[in-house]
């Protein structure tokens, strides 16, 4: 069982930077794939990033392509979310969340194919 717990949100103004981390624990961080999702009020969740078990694979939306980069440190058990120039309409509850993957380059963009979750962190971009 893994635990994931986010970090790093908060309230920023359109074109703002912030850094969300996710650390993970109660398992072998190594053996996950890892994602980035957001829901806004009254909307679907989105896949945001993901990230390979290597960290040699990237996925992203493609909104979010050159301003937001996602990347892991697998001896500290963490995956990180730079986001850059950022935009009201980005404001979300944001979650990291685990994919068991038996492939060290696969990445996946499905929310039902992540294993854990963590409970998200808010992430408010004034206009």
């Amino acid at each position: 069982q893994v635990q994931l717990v986010e970090s790093g949100g908060g309230l920023v103004q359109a074109g703002d930077s912030l850094r969300l981390s996710c650390a993970a624990s109660g398992g072998t961080f190594s053996i996950y794939a890892m994602g980035w999702f957001r829901q806004a009020p009254g909307k679907e969740r989105e896949f945001v990033a993901a990230i390979s078990r290597s960290g040699g694979n990237t996925r992203y939306l493609d909104s979010v392509k050159g301003r937001f980069t996602i990347s892991r440190d697998n001896a500290k058990s963490t995956v990180y979310l730079q986001m850059n120039s950022l935009k009201p309409e980005e404001t979300a509850v944001y979650y990291c969340a685990a994919d068991r993957s038996y492939d060290w380059v696969v990445v996946n963009e499905t929310p039902t194919l992540y294993d854990y979750w963590g409970q998200g962190t808010q992430v408010t971009v004034s206009s």
